[in-house]
C-alpha cells in the first residue's frame, strides 16, 4: 500500500536528536553561559581581524578544499596537508565518517558516557550502536574489546571525554588499538586535547602518522574560541581522507571561517593564554565545590562533572533551577545517563565566583 506521505527510512525516527544546552534564562538580562565549554577568552584578535577581511568577498564561493587552512593545520602540527580535512566543526566529520565507514549489519561502538554524536552518526548511516560500560566515569578499553563482533566496523573514543573530563593514557589507547582488527577504524576524538597537561596523555598523532585504521579529529569551537563558526578538522589516513572526501559537500567549510581557522591556529599566544587561564580556574572551582560537600569528577578538561546528593532539595534538577535563577547556566546531562550531575564549563573569574557562591548558599 502506498504511502500517503514520504516516509524517512526505518530506524531515523528512532534517533534522539541531540539537545544542546540552553543559553539563557527567562526574565534576566544578564546571563553567565557556563553550558557549552566555550573559551572564557574568546577568540585570539588575529582570528577575528581575518574573519573581518574575508567578509568583503561575501559574494564568492569559498575554496572547496580549504587550501591555506589545511596548510596551516599541517605547518603548526608538522603533518601531511593531504590527509587533513576540515568541517562543519568535528561534528559534521564524525557523521561522514560514520556514513563512509558505516552501514546496516555494521556495528559502532564507543563508551557509555561518550559524546553523544557517536550513536546518532552510528544510527544515521543505518548501523547499530554499541555501547561498553565504563570505570569510574572513565573509558574501559578491556570492556570495549569485549564488545567488538565481526560487525564492529568503527571504535570511537573521546579522549579527553566530555561531560565527564576523564582521560585514557596514551599507553591505554596504544592497547586497545592493538586490540582491534586492522578493518576497524578508530576515532579519535581529542577536542579538548590542548587543554591536558598530563605526562601521560597524547592526542593520537603518533598513532595516525604509523597507522592505517586511525583517525584523530579537532575543532576550533573549544580553546580557539571559535564555536560560531562550526569548524573542524581531521587527519587520517589516505585512503580514509579519500573517502570522506567523496562523500562530503564541496564548499562545506565558509571562507571566513576558514581564514579565522587559519589565523588562530598560528596564534600560539592566545592558546597559551586561554590554557593558563584553565590551569588557574580549573583546580581553584573543583576544590571549592567539593569543600562544599559535592563530589568532583577529575578533569583534564576546561570543565567539570559536579556529582550531587539524591536528597530532596539538593538535586542536580533542583541546583540546575536554582543557578539559572541567578543568572548561571550550567549543562544538564541527563541524556549522557548522568541525571545526578551537572557539567559547569571554567568561566571568567567572575562567573566562577559566582557559581562557587551560588552552589554554597544552594546548599545551605
Amino acid at each position: 500500500m502506498t504511502a500517503l506521505r514520504p516516509v524517512p527510512r526505518p530506524g531515523v525516527m528512532d534517533i534522539a536528536a541531540y539537545v544542546p544546552g540552553k543559553s539563557g534564562a527567562p526574565g534576566l538580562t544578564k546571563v553567565w553561559k557556563l553550558s557549552s565549554n566555550e573559551s572564557p577568552l574568546g577568540a585570539s584578535p588575529r582570528a577575528r581581524a581575518a574573519f573581518a577581511a574575508a567578509g568583503e568577498a561575501l559574494d564568492l564561493y569559498p575554496d572547496g578544499s580549504t587550501t591555506a587552512l589545511r596548510a596551516a593545520i599541517a605547518a603548526r602540527y608538522g603533518l601531511d596537508a593531504e590527509r587533513i580535512v576540515c568541517g562543519a566543526g568535528s561534528d559534521e566529520l564524525l557523521a561522514l565518517l560514520a556514513n563512509a565507514f558505516l552501514g546496516a549489519g555494521d556495528e559502532g561502538l564507543y563508551s557509555e558516557h561518550g559524546f553523544l554524536v557517536y550513536k546518532i552518526a552510528t544510527m544515521a548511516a543505518g548501523a547499530t550502536p554499541v555501547v561498553a560500560p565504563e570505570k569510574n566515569f572513565t573509558t574501559d578499553v578491556d570492556a570495549l574489546l569485549a564488545r567488538v563482533t565481526a560487525r564492529t566496523k568503527v571504535v570511537f573514543l573521546a579522549n579527553p571525554n566530555n561531560p565527564t573530563g576523564t582521560y585514557l593514557p596514551f599507553d591505554e589507547v596504544k592497547r586497545l588499538h592493538a586490540g582491534l582488527r586492522p578493518d576497524i577504524l578508530l576515532v579519535l576524538d581529542a577536542a579538548y586535547a590542548e587543554y591536558v597537561r598530563r605526562n601521560d596523555y597524547a592526542s593520537g598523532l603518533e598513532l595516525v602518522a604509523t597507522a592505517e585504521n586511525v583517525v584523530m579529529t579537532r575543532t576550533f569551537s573549544k580553546i580557539h574560541g571559535l564555536a560560531n563558526l562550526r569548524l573542524g578538522w581531521m587527519v587520517a589516513p589516505a585512503g580514509v581522507a579519500d573517502a570522506v572526501n567523496r562523500i562530503r559537500g564541496p564548499f562545506n567549510v565558509n571562507g571566513p571561517a576558514a581564514a579565522a581557522g587559519a589565523a588562530a591556529i598560528a596564534d600560539g599566544a592566545h592558546v597559551e593564554a586561554a590554557v593558563a587561564h584553565n590551569e588557574r580556574w580549573l583546580p581553584w572551582l573543583a576544590a571549592e565545590i567539593e569543600r562544599l560537600g559535592l563530589t568532583v569528577t577529575p578533569s583534564v578538561g576546561n570543565f567539570l562533572m559536579i556529582g550531587f546528593p539524591a536528597t530532596p532539595g539538593r538535586t542536580a534538577k533542583e541546583a540546575d533551577a536554582f543557578l539559572s535563577a541567578r543568572g548561571l547556566i550550567l549543562r544538564r546531562i541527563d541524556g549522557y545517563g548522568l541525571p545526578g550531575h551537572l557539567r559547569l564549563t571554567v568561566g571568567p573569574e567572575e562567573a566562577n565566583r559566582l557559581v562557587v557562591e551560588a552552589l554554597a548558599d544552594f546548599m545551605r
